[in-house]
């Protein structure tokens, strides 16, 4: 059972602030709830139509799975694999206030006893954390959703690669990492590119790859 979600900042963004919007979850059992966005320019939430496309492509996969959301910005991600039957999920924000609105939304879902959120750098935390957590440690595969900014990609391409390398290493067999990025990205730089499965949404792009462990 996941810890309580972490007291990530006291710089809370209030649910009924007029900044906020709301995202709906599309699917599974809490499809139709709503869930607070800030609107925030750091959080760019992925849109419905890829939201969509990217469980209908991981499937019943997603069912019992551990879901680690790497860039969480709006929670849907990570809420929406609940509702759809993932067991439990990780979701890690760094902007702190943002952190906070996840947590708020996923008190008012219920799902405290199933989620974690950590208000933490995720490059830090893949590389000196992830296997210190104790239900990471564990054998169930993972479901590991990769959606950051699009300028990650360019900017800061060694971290990125890095990032996925490590996850690759370490998650358990038949573990999925499912990838968002957009089309300024050469496909080829990926880590073993010939083994992902590559839909375009335009301007997204997705990207899966089912984690043997055998490729180092």
């Amino acid at each position: 059972m996941a810890r309580k979600p972490k007291n990530t900042s006291t710089s809370a963004i209030r649910a009924g602030d007029s900044t906020t919007s709301t995202i709906r979850i599309i699917g599974g059992k809490l499809r139709g709830q709503t869930i607070q966005y800030s609107g925030d320019a750091r959080t760019r939430p992925m849109k419905d139509r890829v939201r969509e496309a990217t469980f209908n492509l991981v499937g019943p996969a997603i069912k019992n799975r551990f879901v680690i959301d790497l860039f969480a910005g709006t929670g849907a991600i990570g809420l929406e694999a609940l509702s759809r039957g993932a067991s439990q999920a990780i979701l890690l924000e760094q902007h702190f206030p943002t952190a906070r609105l996840i947590e708020q939304n996923v008190t008012s879902l219920k799902l405290d006893e199933r989620v974690e959120v950590i208000g933490t750098d995720t490059f830090y935390w893949v590389k000196h954390r992830m296997l210190k957590h104790e239900v990471v440690a564990g054998n169930t595969p993972w479901v590991v959703f990769c959606s950051p900014p699009y300028l990650f990609y360019t900017e800061r391409w060694t971290d990125m690669e890095q990032l996925i390398q490590t996850i690759c290493k370490l998650a358990p067999p038949q573990s999925l990492l499912v990838l968002e990025t957009d089309q300024h990205l050469d496909l080829a730089r990926l880590p073993w590119p010939d083994q992902w499965d590559i839909r375009n949404y335009l301007p997204a792009v997705l990207g899966i790859l089912t984690i043997q462990n055998d490729a180092d």
